[in-house]
């Protein structure tokens, strides 16, 4: 998978398309990311201790990760990723302009 966790991406479609947000997780089992604010669910809690709350809570959950490109930090767009090699480590980098991704 070419998304790591803490990439700002783009969601291509879906409920939430067109919004951007931070990885939070990644899951490469399932080839699925976390994104902050995207696909929010709610979430039935019950109170579990004494003195604690339950009640409906919004959750984030998983969205594939065919369905987010990465935002390039320099050029501002969403981009597909290429790998290049720089002294035996390899890099990401936009496929667009060609900047080095963190």
């Amino acid at each position: 998978m070419n998304i790591k966790k803490g990439d700002t991406v783009k969601v291509l479609s879906g409920n939430d398309k067109g919004k951007t947000g931070e990885v939070l997780e990644v899951i490469p089992k399932t080839e699925k990311v976390i994104v902050k604010g995207i696909n929010i669910r709610k979430k039935h809690v019950k109170p579990r201790k004494q003195g604690e709350e339950g009640g409906i809570i919004p959750v984030e959950c998983a969205i594939h990760a065919s369905k987010v490109n990465v935002v390039c930090s320099k050029c501002g767009k969403s981009t597909r990723i290429g790998i290049s090699e720089e002294k035996d480590t390899k890099i990401r980098v936009c496929k667009k302009c060609g900047a080095k991704l963190k």
